[in-house]
């Protein structure tokens, strides 16, 4: 979790419990008034989760989008409202955590104009010394200009302070922005209170300065190489800029059975979970599938599992029958003549992969991991981008982290880029990567994004 959520974060839950107290004041007998100290504590609790849970659904916690004032304000009502939405439910539920609408309104009114204030200047402390986070690029070749682009990315969360030149480095970079080379490193990052220096060189072989860079490490400067720092940014890996001796010697990439058998667990509770909220639409959508064109209800096509096994998938047929008649396997294209009227409301809504819990629930797939591809696209793609095969060393989820981070890939350049996500995926799977994707499945469903 990076300085810049973290700091958004607990900014909001401050004023959560702020507004929470003024609101308070409403009451007969001001905030002080309440007897149960316990259900004080669980209600402005309760007040303060949901406000920052909102907050992130609203995605006013996205670093990859950045929202102009208008916007900004629309996202913070938005937030609000269902905010007032889901205490109700919570109160309707547990009456003695409940606050009385006048108290509550006046909270939430509260709440919403300071976070509006406080998202949209909240940049002015990353420049206050020890908050601040400046960074130095060693390198000034292309890699060092990519870094200086993935900087920009960072949404403030980091500073850029200026290049580094070593003592031999193809220049590619302005010689304005060079501000030390191999000799002044260590007194010109003391000077500037540069917290991170990012190693971007072409070749470190024989280039890199070991001496100097130790001195730096020594003055608790962080170190780190350009691909780990993009992947920290980007939650994405730079394969272009990595060889295989980065993927054995790297933290991640480590599944043991507890992980699997966790992974189990976890894929069975959800895809029955699932399966109980859409079986009740599966009639209804059976149906108009059949009014709409005729053909089978349901379409099956071979998929390549971990290992490189191969299954049958299960979706909701979304095309017309005859849609790869004379063309084979092609990828689906933006408004893809061969999609069906019904197929395409299915698509947006991601209702047409309901039927992969099936096979979840039969072990082919997770309920998270790598989009199962086809076998025909897996063998072009195997053999013009690097690492494509390292993805089916788990098993292939109904939704991922290139799903919920890029839109519908239809290319090999896009296949390359889910790539870059799912092999993120693999590197840093964890329980809470998990949740985080469902939450983003969660949106993308309703926000009805990148469906085709």
């Amino acid at each position: 979790m990076g300085k810049t959520l973290i700091i958004l974060m607990g900014g909001d839950f401050f004023i959560a419990l702020m507004a929470h107290y003024l609101g308070g004041l409403l009451r007969i007998g001001g905030p002080g008034a309440e007897a149960d100290f316990r259900a004080t504590v669980i209600r402005v609790a309760v007040f303060a989760v949901v406000l920052v849970f909102t907050t992130y659904f609203t995605e006013l916690y996205s670093y990859e989008r950045r929202y102009g004032v208008k916007e900004s304000f629309l996202r913070v009502l938005m937030s609000l409202i269902l905010t007032f939405f889901i205490l109700s439910t919570i109160y309707f539920v547990k009456p003695a955590w409940a606050i009385r609408v006048l108290p509550l309104l006046a909270s939430l009114g509260v709440f919403g104009l300071v976070q509006f204030l406080w998202h949209n200047r909240y940049p002015f402390l990353l420049h206050v010394p020890g908050i601040a986070q400046k960074v130095f690029i060693f390198g000034v070749g292309p890699l060092a200009q990519k870094m200086e682009m993935v900087l920009a990315m960072s949404n403030n969360a980091y500073t850029f302070a200026g290049f580094v030149e070593p003592a031999s480095d193809l220049n590619t970079v302005s010689q304005e922005s060079v501000v030390a080379n191999t000799s002044t490193l260590i007194d010109a990052a003391r000077k500037d209170n540069v917290s991170t220096i990012v190693v971007s060189l072409s070749e470190r072989r024989g280039v890199l300065p070991v001496q100097a860079i130790l001195g730096c490490k020594l003055q608790g400067i962080e170190i780190i190489d350009a691909q780990t720092f993009y992947e920290h940014i980007t939650g994405k890996l730079m394969i272009e800029e990595i060889n295989p001796s980065w993927f054995i010697f790297s933290d991640g990439f480590h599944v043991t059975t507890f992980m699997r058998f966790y992974k189990r667990i976890f894929d069975l509770f959800f895809s029955g979970l699932g399966l109980l909220f859409v079986l009740p639409l599966f009639p209804l959508i059976a149906l108009a599938i059949k009014l709409d064109s005729p053909g089978p209800v349901i379409f099956k096509q071979l998929r390549v599992g971990r290992g490189e096994e191969r299954f049958r998938l299960y979706k909701f047929r979304t095309m017309r029958q005859d849609a790869e008649k004379g063309s084979g396997a092609v990828w689906a294209q933006k408004h893809d003549p061969r999609v069906t009227r019904v197929g395409s409301f299915l698509r947006k809504t991601r209702l047409d992969e309901t039927p992969q819990l099936f096979n979840v629930l039969r072990g082919d797939m997770s309920f998270i991991g790598p989009r199962p591809e086809r076998p025909e696209f897996v063998s072009v793609l195997s053999s013009h981008i690097s690492y494509y095969t390292n993805r089916h060393c788990v098993k292939p989820g109904v939704t991922g982290w290139a799903q919920v981070k890029y839109p519908y890939g239809a290319s090999e350049d896009d296949a390359l880029e889910k790539l870059r996500y799912d092999l993120y995926y693999i590197k840093n799977y964890s329980i809470l990567l998990d949740l985080i994707i469902i939450l983003e499945t969660v949106k993308v469903v309703l926000f009805g994004r990148g469906g085709r």
